[in-house]
């Protein structure tokens, strides 16, 4: 399955691959010859630990290079801001608190909520996904609560 990512997206993605598979990896590497070293390996922690660490390290180097090798560019002048897409920023009134929120929406591993990038896959998110300016979205987050937001501007 294909995932969407944004061309900075791709690019933050190669460089920790290239950081985690030029440096980590022969760190990881030195460490478990280092521990090997030591003599017996059944009773040997840190040679336990290099290479527990190691399986995780390839563990994130295998997932990125198959998001990497399956993601699709958004070309981002393609977009239209008619209605809330991926991409999109979305000025929202809390219908309930009256207070103004401010979203960007973006592919899943982009996410970052201290900067109001939220992943399409969110509940907010599905549920803001084709309203246009003026249109009311009614939520329900997992937990029960629900949430009520008048779309005010969406920009690129």
């Amino acid at each position: 399955m294909a995932s969407y990512v944004t061309k900075e997206g791709q690019e933050k993605m190669k460089a920790e691959l290239e950081q985690l598979e030029t440096v980590e990896r022969p760190k990881i590497t030195m460490q478990i010859a280092e521990a090997r070293d030591k003599g017996d390996l059944s009773e040997n922690a840190e040679y336990d630990a290099a290479k527990e660490a190691q399986g995780m390290l390839e563990m994130r180097i295998s997932k990125l290079k198959d998001i990497i090798a399956t993601s699709k560019i958004i070309d981002e002048s393609q977009l239209d801001t008619s209605k809330v897409s991926i991409l999109t920023t979305v000025k929202l009134k809390n219908n309930v608190t009256n207070q103004e929120q401010v979203f960007t929406l973006v592919p899943d591993n982009e996410s970052d909520l201290k900067t109001g990038r939220i992943s399409v896959n969110t509940p907010i998110a599905k549920g803001l996904l084709g309203k246009v300016i003026g249109e009311t979205a009614d939520i329900t987050l997992p937990n029960g609560n629900k949430l009520s937001f008048e779309v005010l501007e969406i920009t690129l």
